[in-house]
């Protein structure tokens, strides 16, 4: 199994989206950039524009488990978590650089916490994943990126207005349930982690017992 895994690393790497994912870091260095390049912005610019920044990031993740060769890589002996573990393993170093390159971008005096920070966009990157592996469990489905990036699109724009106050992620660092909320985002990361832990798994065939 070992040596048939370390076999699959250059044809993973091949179908890997790189394009997607260099656009989408691409746009999320821009924005990080334009904090820098603006004249006096607020710090609730600079936390605004790393929070695109992480958007993008996972727009641009969503499309990581896309493989137009899906059921062909079916067969092999290399269970489907292993492969998906494998395309998370490959861009997960080029990813972390991307992210401390925002962070770096953007001025120290106006970056907020970077740890929360990072953390948010740990969990906005892992239920991109989370979604892209349900869809690949519950479909037959290739290429489940648009559809999960849409979907969280829409769940960035329209969860600010339906989640109740009490419940709110998108806080400033001045407000008092800064830490609250960042213990929510925690959950949230943990939370998609199992999903996706749990997705990975070969769905059931018919006909099989």
């Amino acid at each position: 199994m070992r040596g048939v895994t370390r076999d699959l690393v250059r044809p993973v790497a091949r179908t890997v989206p790189w394009r997607a994912l260099g656009a989408a870091g691409g746009v999320g260095l821009l924005l990080a950039a334009a904090v820098r390049w603006a004249d006096g912005p607020p710090p609730s610019t600079a936390l605004l524009a790393l929070r695109c920044a992480a958007l993008t990031g996972g727009l641009g993740l969503a499309s990581l488990l896309d493989d137009p060769a899906r059921h062909t890589t079916a067969a092999v002996p290399v269970p489907r978590p292993v492969r998906q573990a494998l395309r998370a393993a490959l861009v997960a170093p080029p990813v972390a650089l991307w992210w401390a390159a925002v962070l770096l971008l953007v001025p120290a005096d106006l970056r907020p916490p970077a740890a929360d920070v990072t953390l948010e966009a740990a969990a906005v990157s892992l239920l991109a994943c989370a979604g892209a592996a349900v869809a690949l469990r519950l479909t037959e489905g290739t290429r489940p990126g648009r559809a999960v990036a849409g979907a969280l699109l829409a769940a960035a724009l329209t969860g600010p207005l339906l989640l109740p106050d009490r419940w709110t992620l998108l806080v400033q660092p001045a407000d008092p349930r800064w830490a609250a909320s960042h213990d929510r985002w925690a959950g949230l990361a943990v939370a998609t982690a199992v999903v996706w832990a749990l997705s990975a798994r070969e769905p059931l065939r018919r006909g099989r017992p």
